[in-house]
């Protein structure tokens, strides 16, 4: 971990243009943990949704927007959440000549942070306000009748039957794992997407249920969720999405696949993920 060390504590907010305030987190050992290497067995994006940026044209008029990024999961570090809220408020009381000069500013500051091409498009806060809302696609498995116990990753919870081979996509919004930096709650809804011998769902609920009181990032949380469905279940194509909230106006929403699965465009989901 470099730059701020202050993380989980209190912070003070600079509000001029700031970018040693970002934190630039290594892939790497969160991924040795779950036994990944440098050869990644899946392709995959980080999408961030920052709903908070402002700062001020040359006249000193207040410039409102929303700001998208795209991470590619090959990136060698992650951004940390908390210093990307922290270096997006320095640019509040910050005067640039036009929106594209901010886009700009922030594409090389955060393609130098991960280390990789970070794509970055700014939108409107007044259209992005009026977004459309729809549920995940497939079967939401949340209403399923279960007993649940364990409360941290079980990847021998799920099931899957192999003579059985489908086309399918599941999804749950009761994912919940603990931030590894804060502790703080972060809250979810993940949509698995595969084809191959069909997973219980119900042991897909149970095994999503046991992330509760697991402490990793986002990011992670997704790739276990990928790695540990790859071997129990062994489907032929997979796809896991993940959508989690907005904390500290910012939500981080990964996705990793097999080769040649791409991401389908999926609007907000009515409770915000």
């Amino acid at each position: 971990m470099t730059g701020n060390d202050a993380l989980g504590q209190h912070s003070n907010y600079a509000d001029e243009y700031s970018p040693g305030l970002l934190v630039a987190i290594a892939r790497a050992e969160n991924r040795a943990a779950i036994g990944l290497g440098l050869d990644l067995p899946f392709q995959g994006v980080d999408i961030w949704n920052a709903w908070e940026l402002t700062w001020l044209e040359n006249s000193g008029r207040p410039n409102v927007a929303t700001l998208q990024l795209r991470v590619p999961a090959e990136s060698p570090n992650i951004i940390e959440s908390k210093s990307l809220k922290l270096y997006l408020n320095s640019y509040s009381m910050s005067r640039f000549d036009t929106a594209q000069d901010v886009c700009s500013r922030i594409t090389s500051d955060l393609s130098s942070c991960a280390d990789a091409e970070v794509v970055v498009s700014l939108g409107t806060a007044g259209s992005a306000s009026g977004a459309s809302t729809e549920s995940l696609p497939g079967n939401c498995i949340d209403d399923l009748e279960v007993e649940c116990k364990l409360w941290d990753v079980d990847a021998s919870l799920l099931q899957a039957d192999q003579g059985n081979t489908v086309s399918a996509a599941l999804h749950s919004n009761v994912l919940r794992s603990l931030c590894p930096v804060t502790s703080q709650p972060d809250f979810g809804s993940v949509l698995v997407n595969y084809e191959g011998p069909e997973i219980d769902p119900k042991s897909l609920l149970r095994y999503i249920v046991s992330f509760r009181k697991h402490k990793d990032f986002h990011e992670t949380c997704v790739e276990r969720i990928f790695l540990d469905i790859k071997e129990r279940c062994r489907p032929t194509k997979l796809a896991v999405y993940a959508r989690f909230q907005r904390r500290g106006g910012i939500d981080i929403n990964p996705f990793r696949a097999d080769a040649g699965v791409v991401l389908a465009d999926i609007l907000r989901t009515s409770s915000g993920l």
